[in-house]
């Protein structure tokens, strides 16, 4: 029999298939799927009933809705607004400013929205702000860095409110203040969680209010917070409660904060310390370097459960050219001996192909044994248990005598 000369296949990419990336990972897109529309779903189910914290609309336990009510049983009406705009213009002598979030507003926001209520002759209440928000809002003022883990606190003032009202939730940012005639209350650990601040001219004041546990649904019947929240903020007619919104265009201005300014301190802090954490992991989990240790395995493992493992995983990750691949290799590697040709030229075609051919007497050509030994790998299962069947066969002839 003759035989051509012929070159060995390029070898097939060891990379997953895109359908075989779409296997493994489609049950993790629909879940991730499932959580995004339910997400979707239950926020627009509440989208209409549901408000934040701290609004005077809200019916929820952190909502403000019944102080509203109260509030207006004694004639005084509330209005909410969400832009610095619509609050500076509200700030006048017959008008409680209240800003839910200080924190919330930029440096310029809380520049202007100080000057609009200074000198407005009105009362402003700042619902615990931070440092340094409440330095610019009320001048004078300044944030402890330790809070007080005290809720209910004495009064211990001469303010007419606190002393009426008692006891109160008022525990949380402790303030100190330089003003010699600024009203400090309800102390913790030394330091005042309320102060009243008077305006420098006219009438006016400023209240920072170290919690918002006074204003909640959920705690306005408790001890005196429903006296001192109707007092504090029932002493004009009118009451404006400002929500300050992410929305609101007077936020722009690129030239004064970066993006790193705009996230909480304590996201980066978290970032630093899950940074740290990805280090120590990778070092836990880093191939260690050194030479090789032999090891005696605890247990005789038979030779056929290694096959059938190594059988599971190709099949698991659909890895038939692999297979096809290693059931060829350890043929040829066999038939070599059997023909006469060296194990080291067990896989070049045109050292094996020839003396096979001529072992053979009944099947078999030079291109059919070609396409068997050295071919493409199997399109499906079945295919490659017909290849492993065909190079049974093949072996089985030419151990016969």
């Amino acid at each position: 029999m003759s035989t051509e000369a012929t070159t060995l296949p390029a070898p097939t990419s060891a990379s997953p298939t895109a359908r075989q990336v779409w296997t493994r990972t489609r049950g993790v897109v629909f879940g991730v799927v499932l959580l995004l529309v339910g997400a979707v779903t239950i926020a627009v189910i509440n989208s209409g009933t549901r408000r934040g914290g701290l609004d005077p609309r809200s019916a929820d336990p952190r909502g403000s809705r019944a102080v509203a009510t109260l509030l207006a049983d004694r004639g005084v009406s509330t209005r909410v607004v969400t832009t610095l705009a619509e609050a500076s213009a509200a700030a006048d002598a017959d008008t409680t400013l209240l800003v839910a979030v200080p924190d919330l507003l930029t440096d310029r926001q809380q520049q202007q929205l100080h000057t609009a209520t200074e000198s407005a002759g009105g009362r402003t209440v700042l619902v615990a702000p931070g440092s340094p928000s409440v330095g610019t809002l009320a001048p004078g003022v300044t944030a402890d860095p330790a809070i007080s883990f005290h809720s209910k606190l004495s009064p211990d003032c001469d303010l007419p409110a606190a002393r009426r009202a008692g006891t109160a939730d008022t525990g949380g940012f402790r303030y100190d203040t330089t003003a010699t005639d600024a009203d400090t209350c309800y102390p913790s650990d030394g330091l005042p969680t309320l102060v009243r601040v008077p305006a420098v001219t006219g009438n006016g004041d400023t209240v920072v209010l170290g919690a918002p546990d006074i204003l909640y649904n959920d705690r306005l019947d408790e001890h005196g917070n429903a006296s001192l929240a109707l007092q504090l903020l029932g002493s004009r007619p009118h009451l404006v409660w400002y929500l300050p919104s992410l929305s609101d265009l007077s936020r722009t201005d690129p030239g004064e904060r970066s993006f790193f300014d705009l996230l909480p301190s304590g996201w980066l802090w978290g970032t630093l310390q899950l940074f740290f954490a990805a280090v120590l992991a990778a070092f836990w989990r880093a191939r260690r370097f050194g030479p090789l240790v032999p090891e005696r395995l605890p247990v005789a493992i038979r030779a056929s459960e290694t096959v059938e493992g190594h059988a599971r995983l190709y099949r698991k990750t659909n890895a038939r050219d692999r297979a096809a691949g290693a059931l060829r290799s350890t043929t040829r590697t066999r038939l070599a001996p059997l023909v006469g040709v060296p194990v080291p030229q067990a896989h070049a075609p045109e050292a094996l192909l020839p003396a096979l051919s001529s072992h053979l007497h009944d099947h078999g050509d030079g291109q059919t044994l070609h396409s068997l030994l050295f071919g493409p790998p199997p399109r499906d299962d079945a295919a490659l248990i017909s290849l492993a069947d065909q190079l049974d066969a093949l072996e089985r002839e030419v151990r016969r005598p």
